[in-house]
């Protein structure tokens, strides 16, 4: 708790949360996945929250208390939600995007003021890249900042002098969770290598594509659809690779079963900021190998997986761990270990004080009018 929230007194009513966040169960991108959990969370009888939906929403927010779901139709979206977003006036606009809605926010508190505060999460490291646009505005204008590691944060630091709170990302445990005990697999013919995640040029599905040349009896597997998607295809004919399968888009439950069938994580990505699948690997007992340079908190180098400075490092720790069924039993072990110091229930309670040291320093020290 900061020092200026010992001094104030926490809010008595409920507090009210817009999010530009989709409720929808079959949403599975990362920053709407956090959202969700959170949400589902927040106690209804403090938190009012307000968010989109388009589809089917998830079952554990369509039936919270004090929870409005704006639907997501054709036309005029822009304008309805923004309209959410004033009348009346949320406490809180929470984690910001890049989107038509966000600018309109932005844009709107020139006239209108800031009596709803905006806490902006950040889950991309920041580089001359990456902190540009509404992203670097979310990051200036924030009334509270928060990071979703410790390297995001340090390079929020570096890029614009500011102090973000970390608070990472949990693991949904309903369907990431260990396999049952099974005797070690010593044969690599019999091994199973998986990655999940977007197929864009900075996730470098082809480097997959070649170790699947590398390793021909061991299975490939790719989640996810992306736009090197075709260019990944192409690459793994050019190879002759039949033993690697493009799955597709995976809803959670059927990434956790994958994730279980697999023996090894491979994460090729060289831009990121904390990501998820890492830590939904680690809690499926899944040893990864990552790229070092975003750092992540989700993987311990050397004892839940590898993380790799160089592409040669990356193609040498994964043959480590095909060619090593002790070790990869030994990392799988204590990834599923490391994974339980990333629990839900304990991450929401720190944005629940979170949500109440801003609303509770804005009422103290009148920092405009607040929801009624």
């Amino acid at each position: 708790m900061t020092d200026v929230a010992m001094k104030t007194k926490w809010p008595t009513r409920p507090i009210t949360i817009f999010t530009p966040s989709s409720a929808d169960e079959d949403n599975t991108n990362a920053q709407n996945l956090t959202v969700k959990e959170i949400v589902a969370r927040l106690p209804p009888e403090q938190f009012h929250v307000i968010m989109i939906s388009e589809g089917r929403p998830d079952p554990r927010i369509a039936t919270r208390g004090n929870t409005d779901l704006v639907r997501w139709t054709e036309h005029w979206n822009t304008v309805r939600l923004l309209r959410r977003c004033f009348f009346p006036r949320p406490d809180i606009y929470f984690f910001p995007r890049s989107g038509p809605l966000d600018r309109a926010f932005f844009e709107s508190r020139k006239c209108l003021g800031k009596s709803t505060a905006l806490i902006s999460y950040i889950v991309m490291m920041m580089n001359d890249v990456t902190d540009t646009g509404l992203i670097g505005r979310s990051i200036i204008e924030a009334d509270r900042l928060c990071s979703n590691s410790k390297y995001v944060a340090e390079t929020v630091r570096e890029k614009f002098g500011l102090d973000s709170t970390i608070v990472h990302d949990g693991v949904d445990r309903r369907f990431f969770f260990p396999r049952r005990e099974s005797a070690p697999i010593r044969n690599p013919d019999s091994l199973v290598v998986l990655y999940a995640g977007s197929l864009q040029p900075r996730k470098r599905v082809e480097l997959l594509v070649q170790e699947a040349a590398r390793w021909p009896t061991v299975q490939f597997r790719v989640a996810g659809r992306g736009e090197t998607e075709a260019h990944c295809r192409a690459l793994s004919r050019r190879h002759d690779c039949s033993n690697i399968s493009f799955l597709g888009h995976l809803s959670s439950r059927q990434l956790g079963e994958e994730m279980r069938r697999a023996h090894v994580f491979l994460f090729p990505s060289i831009l990121e900021g904390h990501p998820q699948v890492l830590g939904q690997a680690a809690a499926c007992g899944l040893p990864a190998v990552a790229m070092n340079v975003y750092r992540p908190d989700y993987v311990l180098h050397g004892e839940t997986g590898f993380l790799a400075d160089s592409d040669s490092e990356l193609t040498q720790y994964l043959e480590v761990l095909l060619r090593d069924s002790w070790l990869r039993q030994s990392m799988a072990a204590a990834a599923g270990r490391h994974s339980r110091r990333f629990d839900w229930d304990r991450i929401v309670e720190q944005w629940i004080e979170i949500f109440r040291e801003v609303v509770a320093e804005r009422e103290t020290y009148g920092w405009g009018e607040t929801a009624s």
